[in-house]
């Protein structure tokens, strides 16, 4: 179970996510405004659930000051918002989001999402190391950085696991809506290009690694140990 921080200004609401959570046997936290759950940050909680909405700042702001504090940089974020546009939704994950619900919704589905990204923040398996090394490619794992060649490359918290994902089904083709469910935890009716952007994005980050990431043309993306000459 987790320490749950839960920023919502809507009382009804924030009370009934505050039950039901305690009700699966987490922890709760709870803020009405950004200022107040950026304070809070000090407790540690496992995950955050944001509201886009506040009445000070908005609940990307608040992703943003989570994503660049060193102490919270890795804290699960899961977006809570009554904006459904795609546009939204793709802002959440550019700014470092886990996961994103649009209101309304059952709170049935919402723990289950909870129970999604909790389980996605858990620590990696004892069969995979810690410090993974491919030619210029070191990924170390728990610290969640990256460098190539020597030099450290910054990746967002999504960038981050988005590479993890491919390193753990290495050599095995991931489809768009595969990664779209496992690594946003959204159904692949968010379009696709979604995937190819930050694909892209991690590919031009890695350098000379980015080829590590091989098209599969009409289907997906394949990591690969030994890619194949240009």
């Amino acid at each position: 179970m987790a320490k749950i921080l839960i920023v919502e200004d809507e009382p009804d609401i924030r009370d009934v996510l505050a039950f039901n959570l305690r009700q699966a046997g987490h922890q709760v936290l709870t803020a009405a405004r950004g200022r107040d759950a950026i304070e809070q940050l000090g407790q540690k909680p496992g995950l955050v659930l944001l509201d886009v909405m506040l009445p000070d700042l908005s609940g990307f702001e608040v992703c943003k000051a989570i994503r660049q504090n060193p102490a919270t940089k890795h804290t699960p974020v899961l977006m809570l918002t009554a904006r459904g546009e795609e546009i939204d939704r793709v802002v959440g994950f550019e700014v470092g989001a886990d996961d994103y619900v649009v209101k309304p919704f059952s709170m049935r589905e919402l723990l289950l999402r909870v129970q999604a990204v909790v389980r996605r923040a858990a620590p990696a398996s004892a069969d995979e190391p810690a410090v993974i090394e491919l030619g210029e490619l070191r990924i170390d794992r728990e610290a969640h950085r990256v460098w190539v060649a020597g030099r450290e490359v910054e990746l967002t918290a999504l960038e981050f696991r988005l590479l993890i994902t491919f390193y753990e089904r290495r050599e095995r083709v991931q489809s768009r809506a595969t990664l779209l469910d496992d690594v946003w935890g959204v159904s692949p009716d968010l379009a696709t290009r979604t995937v190819d952007t930050h694909v892209k994005r991690l590919r031009e980050k890695l350098g000379p690694s980015g080829e590590l990431i091989e098209t599969v043309r009409g289907v997906g993306y394949r990591f690969t140990t030994s890619p194949s000459s240009p």
